[in-house]
């Protein structure tokens, strides 16, 4: 799965009923869960025992988890709590039909595109495994690291860009509404301004 070496392969079911009892989850949170989620399998374990990785200085292992979807327009926050219901470094692979997607928690919820099953891949890059789960996060986020960056401060300013771009889309869209002159300019102002903040 995922092109990742064949002794890295597990197929453990992970029973949402024993997710369910060992996070005390109300009812309430049981059916979002169970609205999102049929199946939880854990598909594979990188690891200095299952690769020629070296373990990480914070990371000791990371976790393949193959996650069966109801419906690819499920609640990111279902995907988020997961991942934070096992104390483990997860890479998720969400599946629906004949597609999949890869999501990890990396200070937020990270997630690729989907794509067709075959295509869906990973590589493992890095000397020990805080590399490679750093390598990880940037394929599954297509993150650019840009100069001296580190992987956060990368994260954080793409989260930046992101928004005033959608900032600069709302403006946008209110100048063209606009009637008045003087208020249109204000708008077209300030999108100017939030432009130059992108530079």
């Amino acid at each position: 799965m995922l092109g990742l070496p064949k002794s890295t392969e597990l197929s453990k079911q992970l029973p949402k009923k024993a997710i369910y009892t060992k996070f005390n989850m109300d009812t309430k949170a049981r059916e979002k869960f169970d609205a999102d989620i049929s199946k939880i399998t854990i598909v594979a374990e990188i690891s200095p025992t299952t690769t020629t990785i070296a373990v990480g200085t914070t990371v000791p292992s990371i976790y393949v988890l193959l996650v069966s979807l109801k419906k690819k327009d499920f609640n990111p926050n279902t995907i988020t709590q997961l991942s934070k219901l096992i104390n483990q470094k997860m890479l998720l692979v969400l599946e629906c039909g004949t597609e999949r997607k890869l999501a990890i928690n990396h200070n937020k919820l990270i997630q690729s595109e989907w794509q067709p099953i075959d295509a869906c891949a990973v590589s493992l890059k890095g000397l020990n495994l805080d590399a490679v789960w750093e390598n990880i996060v940037v394929q599954v986020g297509s993150i650019d690291i840009e100069g001296e960056n580190s992987l956060d401060e990368q994260i954080l300013i793409d989260e930046k860009r992101e928004k005033i771009l959608k900032e600069i889309a709302h403006l946008e869209t209110q100048a063209r509404k606009e009637k008045q002159p003087k208020r249109k300019f204000e708008l077209v102002e300030k999108i100017n301004t939030l432009r130059k903040e992108l530079l």
